[in-house]
């Protein structure tokens, strides 16, 4: 075992606070990787404070993680000392069921490792994610950044990117279609960049009058304000695909009778209560589907990653030291962010030395 160090809850009425626990030595297949930055996600805060109610205390969030590689086991082939990687929302999965052979292991039929908060197939070790110093990653779970990708800008792709990336990929967003973004947040601003890399013409519904200008400068070809009913029908039976990022309860209903015949309302936004239930009328008299989806299986992801490199585009981020992660979840509750805080993990060596 090998020494880490991190900020961890310990209940869920806890501030995050320093941390020190253990990593496991690489073994032939597995990639040691000092974090130099971390993403913080809005299923972190869920997770530190035990809104979903699946919580293993003491808990290590973070998902986001871009790295440098320092040791490579024996077995390893993919990755050598010293190259920058990145770490997203899994760490393992049984690798055996048609999910996982299909390179679709966010499906994983008896359920994916998490970066954190997870349990590590064939033992009882409890993951611990990137708000640390350093983690031990199989190197079938690690990506490769590409190069000149700034790292602190990747490290939020690994999860809001790679969300938005895959439901657009599944659902064959593509040049001259009508796509909607519920939301400009963490989400919503890289489904933005996503849907206009991919040449749709893009329509942000939002609360947010102030968030008009943003909007625009991501790649929003208009912008709604989801309030004014006018502007709402305005917009009646005409969208192929709409991408939900909001993380809160709201009404469907008002983006279903959006779509047209045989348009995809996609939910990935996680609010921690549901959404009320929609109508079934504004379903079937048009055929429209209402999907989830969730992240995105390693292939994909590393997909999204490239993607993002050659349309030069980036999650929009506010850096914080360690030491700021709690007031940094209460901005978030707020919105107070564009778009995503990243932590520079450097910072943990002033909480280290104190």
């Amino acid at each position: 075992m090998t020494k880490a160090y991190g900020f961890a809850a310990t209940d869920p009425s806890a501030k995050l606070a320093p941390f020190s626990f253990d990593r496991r030595e690489p073994g032939a297949k597995d990639v040691e990787i000092d974090i130099l930055f971390c993403g913080v996600c809005h299923s972190d805060l869920h997770t530190a404070r035990g809104e979903w109610g699946n919580t293993i205390y003491p808990s290590v969030p973070g998902h986001e993680i871009v790295g440098r590689v320092t040791r490579v086991g024996t077995g390893v082939s993919k990755f050598k000392a010293d190259d920058l990687v990145g770490v997203g929302c899994m760490v393992d999965s049984c690798r055996s069921c048609a999910s996982c052979r299909e390179g679709l292991e966010q499906y994983c039929e008896t359920g994916f490792t998490g970066t954190y908060n997870g349990n590590l197939y064939g033992g009882s070790e409890t993951t611990f994610g990137g708000y640390s110093d350093k983690i031990v990653v199989d190197q079938d779970f690690v990506l490769r950044i590409p190069a000149g990708m700034d790292p602190a800008a990747a490290a939020p792709l690994l999860c809001a990117g790679i969300t938005t990336f895959s439901p657009m990929r599944r659902w064959r967003v593509s040049p001259g279609q009508k796509v909607g973004v519920v939301g400009l947040g963490g989400l919503g601003h890289m489904a933005i960049q996503i849907a206009h890399a991919m040449g749709a013409h893009v329509v942000l519904f939002t609360t947010s009058p102030g968030k008009l200008e943003d909007a625009k400068q991501l790649g929003a070809d208009e912008v709604v304000i989801s309030k004014d009913a006018n502007a709402m029908a305005a917009h009646m039976a005409s969208f192929h695909f709409i991408i939900d990022t909001v993380a809160a309860p709201h009404d469907l209903d008002a983006y279903l009778t959006l779509l047209a015949r045989d348009g995809v309302m996609v939910l990935v936004g996680a609010p921690a209560s549901p959404h009320p239930a929609p109508g079934v009328f504004n379903l079937i008299m048009k055929r429209r589907q209402l999907v989830g989806s969730l992240i995105g299986g390693i292939a994909e992801t590393q997909e999204m990653l490239d993607f993002c490199a050659e349309h030069k585009l980036a999650s929009q981020i506010e850096i914080i030291p360690i030491q700021q992660i709690n007031e940094a979840y209460e901005r978030m509750l707020k919105s107070d962010v564009k778009y995503r805080f990243v932590i520079d993990m450097a910072s943990l060596k002033e909480t280290q030395a104190a």
